[in-house]
């Protein structure tokens, strides 16, 4: 039996479409080779291919007209911080606006979404929902905690006299006009309470739930993006959470700070800290250590 004949270089290596291939050349008869498989109708995939995730997403808005990449796979494609319970997951969202079918094929959660000209963004190619827009559809299917994680992520801004500046990926004034201007949307009630625990400076979800742990017990208010400094007001520690009145910080190592690189640096950190008069702590994969 004949060994089917080379595809051209730039669909060889990815998921193509069958009208991708045609222009290319491609006979209809090579498309129904062995050597590649069919995901879903209009789409091959050469078997022998390491396919990338955004080609797979790309792959589906070609073969979909208007078709966008939302929710999940687009909190996925943003880089947002998702549970562990969604990280693996095999559907891909593909949404569709609204009036339009919802999109049917094999791996994929169809969906039909109201989306303004401002929620669609163009990544690699992609057409995927922005991020404001993405979190928006993400309330339903997170909790509370969860979406403080993800609001959290959008709005981190760090503009500190040392160090470099952090700009948010959403202003946080700017997002809550956006969710302000979606009354009504599936899981709102839920998304409007998380916003109440949102807070600028929060570097990752660890550091989100400790701030969230402490404020729910009855401790003083621990706050971001808290810079202290020293005598001659020179900028010197910018902790994750601190507590001016009580002059105590509170930090979360996770587990890169178990290298003695990190270690080395962590004791300096701490110990500038006492030296500027402020009780530092550590919140160490799940143990809290105070000093």
């Amino acid at each position: 039996m004949r060994s089917p004949g080379p595809l051209p270089m730039s669909i060889a290596q990815v998921p193509f479409t069958l009208d991708s291939a045609l222009r290319r050349g491609v006979s209809r008869g090579r498309t129904r080779a062995g050597d590649l498989s069919t995901p879903s109708r209009g789409i091959r995939i050469p078997t022998k291919a390491e396919i990338a995730f955004l080609d797979s997403c790309r792959t589906l808005t070609e073969v979909t007209p208007n078709g966008v990449i939302s929710h999940l796979t687009a909190a996925r494609i943003h880089g947002l911080y998702l549970p562990h319970r969604f990280r693996e997951q095999q559907l891909f969202d593909l949404a569709k606006p609204a009036g339009d079918a919802r999109p049917r094929r094999k791996q994929v959660h169809g969906r039909e979404l109201a989306l303004a000209r401002d929620d669609i963004v163009v990544y690699a190619g992609i057409p995927v929902t922005t991020m404001r827009r993405t979190l928006l559809d993400l309330a339903p299917l997170l909790t509370i905690d969860e979406l403080v994680d993800v609001a959290d992520q959008l709005v981190c801004e760090h503009h500190r006299s040392f160090g470099p500046p952090v700009y948010p990926l959403v202003p946080l004034d700017a997002l809550n006009a956006y969710i302000a201007g979606h009354p009504g949307h599936r899981g709102m009630r839920k998304l409007l309470k998380a916003m109440e625990l949102v807070r600028v400076g929060s570097d990752s979800p660890p550091e989100t739930k400790l701030r969230l742990m402490i404020g729910r017990w009855p401790l003083p208010v621990f706050e971001h993006n808290v810079e202290i400094r020293n005598a001659a007001g020179i900028g010197k520690v910018g902790p994750d959470l601190a507590c001016e009145e009580y002059k105590t910080c509170a930090e979360y190592d996770g587990l890169h700070h178990f290298s003695p690189a990190q270690q080395a640096k962590d004791h300096d950190r701490d110990y500038i800290t006492k030296a500027l008069g402020v009780a530092p702590g550590a919140h160490k994969q799940g143990r809290y250590r105070g000093r």
